[in-house]
């Protein structure tokens, strides 16, 4: 079975990787002319996303590419003090197993694994699908039309896939209250295993680099009274916007802003925003990843929802022989309560995070204080008990399937 799926970032590659192994001839499309080097941001695996690139031989270099993030420093707004956080016992509260890497790093693991084995089409994107009862019909905007038994969408929050079948992002997306930013600049702090940051009312900077890395992160995520009106495309009002929401804050914030956002060699500004859809398959067409349940950029845990979408819809279709009208419904049942947790997730991490009055500020670095001075086991047990939600990753129990080649082929 020919699958074509859009998207090369995180799930698109997992998936190919799987698919190909259970025997699936895998096609994958991506709109930029090469595999993304944007400078990115550092993204989390947790337990279930470990258990499965472990399964994919590639918990090494995964482990070699980690950030190193040690340490996390806050300094609250107005304020001289600074509290210095262990982040391996913060994370050990959270999740068992997890791995802390750029985004830019892990995409080209994923592809890596699947380049030799796997139809990659850079610079390209899919410009129309027409379903008839033998396949798709898929009209490239450069590479000649192709017939394809299945198209997935793996392209992420303004996926091209779900607005081709499923209409305009508008009709799913949620605001859930913040906006996030993140640009690359030199590591003029020396940040190596740490993120220095600052904490105000409804805004939150921080500054890190990592073990792997020449160059720094800086992240913004701010809570304005209303949503922003701006292009997606519109840099300039973009940034004009970020000046605006974190005037006055102090520490580092003035150069950031004044100096190195204008010369950053990547910058990224987004709402941050859920996708709630009632099904992510229509027909002979499915959705994975964020293009799909994006829980919410920096909150909700998405990128190892991506990997674990990815490896259960491509298991999904192995055991039904590549009958996609028994695959995705399975495929969606199985995924769909992790989906709702994160969601869930999401949107109180969206408010603790960026605390909205002092007290809140006060009670998140207190909170963050105690965590990781007590023992990691009493930790997790406090969480567990204390925060609905928290540990949610612990708690999905990844499905075997088969391992070998099901769909043509030969045994792998």
């Amino acid at each position: 079975m020919r699958v074509l799926i859009s998207g090369a970032s995180i799930a698109g590659p997992v998936l190919a990787y799987w698919l190909n192994r259970y025997g699936f001839t895998v096609t994958v499309v991506e709109r930029a002319p090469a595999l993304r080097k944007a400078g990115g941001h550092a993204v989390d695996l947790f337990r279930p996303a470990m258990q499965i690139v472990d399964r994919m031989g590639l918990i090494e270099p995964i482990q070699a590419r980690k950030t190193g993030t040690e340490w996390l420093t806050i300094r609250p707004e107005n304020s001289d003090r600074v509290h210095k956080v262990q982040v391996s016992k913060l994370i050990g509260a959270v999740s068992d197993q997890h791995v802390e890497i750029m985004r830019d790093d892990l995409s080209e693991i994923f592809y890596d694994a699947t380049r030799h084995d796997v139809e990659y089409l850079f610079g390209d994107s899919i410009a129309a699908m027409t379903e008839t009862a033998g396949g798709i019909d898929v009209a490239f905007e450069y590479t000649p039309a192709r017939r394809f038994d299945l198209v997935i969408g793996a392209d992420g929050l303004h996926s091209n896939v779900r607005r081709l079948v499923f209409g305009p992002e508008s009709r799913f997306a949620t605001w859930i209250g913040a906006y996030l930013a993140v640009m690359s600049i030199p590591d003029y702090l020396g940040l190596r295993d740490r993120m220095d940051g600052i904490m105000g009312v409804n805004r939150v900077v921080g500054v890190y680099s990592g073990a792997q890395m020449d160059d720094a992160r800086a992240v913004f995520m701010f809570r304005p009274a209303a949503e922003l009106g701006y292009h997606h495309r519109d840099i300039d009002r973009q940034k004009e916007l970020l000046r605006r929401h974190f005037a006055g804050l102090g520490w580092e914030v003035p150069r950031l802003l004044d100096q190195e956002m204008d010369r950053a060699s990547a910058f990224y500004f987004d709402s941050i925003t859920q996708l709630r859809m009632d099904t992510w398959s229509r027909g002979r067409v499915s959705l994975v990843g964020d293009a799909g349940y994006c829980p919410g950029p920096a909150v909700g845990g998405s990128t190892s929802l991506a990997v674990f979408g990815a490896y259960v819809l491509a298991g999904e279709l192995a055991e039904a022989g590549g009958d996609h009208t028994r695959a995705f419904p399975a495929y969606e049942h199985r995924i769909g309560e992790y989906v709702r947790r994160n969601r869930a997730f999401a949107v109180s991490a969206a408010k603790q995070l960026i605390p909205a009055t002092r007290l809140n500020l006060w009670g998140l670095i207190q909170g963050t204080r105690v965590i990781t001075s007590i023992p990691t086991p009493i930790a997790r047990t406090l969480t567990g008990l204390g925060s609905r939600g928290l540990r949610l990753h612990n708690e999905i129990t990844l499905k075997n399937y088969p391992q070998e080649a099901v769909v043509g082929g030969d045994p792998t």
